[in-house]
């Protein structure tokens, strides 16, 4: 084989026993130091980095730092060696330097401040800011993890698939992308929020087992652990199957995962399983992390007949934590917290040994203050946190003020890996406009009870096939039994409001499938993105994604969303209405 011109080597595999090698090595200019008539430079590529010296000012004319240079000289050990670097005893007598890539003079951000820098224009040179040695071994890691769930998977009996990107739109919940076409005036395709439909065709076809590195497209905002418009998803869909089978699957594949790719302390399987009510109950959260010990009471009834303001005709929830001994300025550091996220303050409550006191210590009549010490079992040391205000808003404030005080109390291990199950999932929940039942999650999972329940039961009580795996509080998974009974199907969408004619039109493949004999199947979806955060210790979803848009849902790098030609709108018969 012909030698390749531009490198003989890596710039992060060379060792002492390469000590007196003639060599030649490709990469970016990471530094360059001049001292006196010596000049050193480090070379680095997707391996590692070397160091180079020059002995005899060989011209670096218009090289600068991340110009791409090849470099031949010798391997020699360093009189200097430096232990932070794997390359550390050795470094490159360069006898000669050519420039491969010329670089500007001034760079936006200096690569080695790249996570310090505005994310803004991080991602508009993202080609520059995944140079930086962290963020592109997170890449490659994301690399290694997708190979890993490939193999894993494959072993565990399951066959790799391809759905179709182009699609049609339903009513599964968020805004769909939708696709013009020339052949089709004014008929579009849609983006598929995920591939529900097709697994469960390929389940209706007579394969056992499937599974897809699935990319899926959601029209939404984007939060910390949600990226806009595209994310990845480990797809699994299982012939024959019952709830159990996929928790199974999906119990090894978490365990191993983070076993193989972290140093965290994971539990054990099976894992904890909470009911949806219950997990509402005690976290005001169905995504609880559960290295937080903090549990939530409800504590409306104690103060149904206050004459206190503040709590009048309110949901009203607490917490008590071991934090008498706090100061005032965290009870108003918390305080001001639960404002900003749009509560309208923080009652809070300590036990001394000097007695009870806080904001509304002496509001409070006897039978109040007995009852809710009675309720809360408080103790001398205890502090009682309280929010109150409409329900859903109450328990929104209930959920975030628990993981707020979890964290500054110090009380979440954050080695740890804390799996749950959160199972039994409402089958719908109640529109805030009509006050007509809505699909609360996945319109094709099977109520429990199949359809005598659809028929007998208040909507609002009937619960679901689906559940969510839950890991240090995020959402890692969501699956369900999937109906596989066309009469159930058109029943359970004519509660949601939709006439049989809507779901043959809108899921005619699915519902005539279901008609020549659908098997039995069960199936979930690994947020795979999402996965990555806690695998690699990462708060936002963005550090983990080698192009992601930012957190308006533009590309900053590419330029898109973007305005299309005239031409290309009149070809598709569309008008934009300025």
């Amino acid at each position: 084989m012909k030698a390749n011109k531009y490198r003989t080597h890596n710039c992060g595999e060379l060792r002492l026993n390469d000590v007196g090698k003639k060599v030649k090595l490709s990469g970016w200019v990471n530094s360059i130091r001049k001292l006196g008539g010596i000049t050193f430079m480090t070379l680095r590529d997707h391996y590692g980095i070397t160091q180079i010296l020059f002995k005899n000012n060989e011209s670096l004319d218009g090289i600068v730092k991340e110009t791409v240079v090849c470099v031949e000289g010798s391997v020699e050990e360093r009189e200097s060696k430096n232990p932070k670097m794997p390359t550390g005893d050795i470094e490159i007598v360069a006898k000669k330097i050519e420039t491969l890539g010329k670089c500007k003079n001034v760079l936006p951000f200096e690569i080695s401040e790249a996570p310090q820098t505005k994310e803004e224009l991080r991602l508009k040179y993202r080609f520059l800011d995944l140079r930086h040695p962290d963020l592109h071994e997170r890449i490659v890691k994301r690399a290694q993890i997708l190979k890993f769930v490939r193999d894993r998977l494959t072993e565990l009996g399951f066959t790799e698939f391809q759905t179709p990107i182009l699609a049609n739109t339903s009513p599964e919940g968020a805004r769909d992308f939708i696709v013009p076409t020339v052949y089709a005036p004014g008929e579009f395709y849609a983006l598929p929020q995920s591939p529900q439909q097709f697994k469960q065709l390929l389940m209706a076809s007579g394969f056992d087992r499937y599974f897809q590195i699935a990319p899926c497209f959601r029209n939404e905002a984007a939060r910390a652990d949600r990226t806009p418009g595209e994310f990845y998803q480990i797809d699994l869909e299982m012939a024959f199957a019952e709830q159990d089978d996929v928790f199974a699957v999906c119990e090894t594949l978490a365990t191993e995962i983070f076993e193989k790719f972290t140093n965290l302390d994971v539990c054990k399987a099976p894992f904890k399983r909470i009911k949806w009510t219950d997990a509402m109950r005690d976290y005001c959260s169905d995504k609880p992390d559960l290295r937080n010990p903090l549990l939530i009471k409800d504590v409306t009834h104690i103060f149904k007949n206050t004459e206190m303001s503040f709590f009048a005709g309110k949901t009203i929830k607490a917490i008590k934590a071991h934090a008498a001994d706090k100061s005032r300025k965290f009870f108003d550091e918390l305080g001001a917290f639960v404002v900003s996220i749009e509560g309208k303050g923080l009652a809070w409550l300590k036990l001394t040994d000097e007695g009870l006191s806080g904001s509304f210590a002496k509001n409070m009549s006897e039978s109040e203050k007995t009852a809710l010490l009675k309720e809360m079992d408080l103790k001398t040391g205890d502090a009682l946190f309280v929010v109150a205000d409409q329900e859903n808003k109450a328990v929104y404030l209930a959920g975030a003020l628990r993981n707020e005080l979890g964290e500054r109390l110090g009380l979440v291990d954050k080695n740890k890996v804390e799996y749950c199950w959160i199972v039994d999932f409402p089958f719908y929940e109640k529109n805030e406009e009509t006050g007509k039942p809505d699909f609360a999650h996945n319109p094709f999972s099977m109520p429990q009870g199949e359809l005598e329940a659809l028929n007998t039961k208040n909507p609002f009580d009937i619960v679901a096939y689906q559940f969510d795996l839950v890991c240090n509080g995020y959402e890692m998974v969501s699956g369900a039994v999937r109906n596989h009974d066309p009469e159930i199907m058109v029943k359970a969408f004519e509660i949601a409001g939709y006439t049989k004619d809507v779901v043959e039109s809108k899921f005619p493949a699915l519902y005539n499938a279901f008609q020549y004999g659908a098997p039995p199947h069960a199936g979930c979806a690994f947020g795979f993105d999402r996965m990555l955060m806690p695998i690699m210790n990462q708060e936002s979803i963005r550090e983990v994604i080698a192009f992601p848009l930012n957190k308006n849902g533009r590309d900053m790098l590419m330029g898109s969303p973007c305005r299309p030609f005239d031409s290309q709108l009149k070809e598709l018969h569309i008008k934009i209405e300025e």
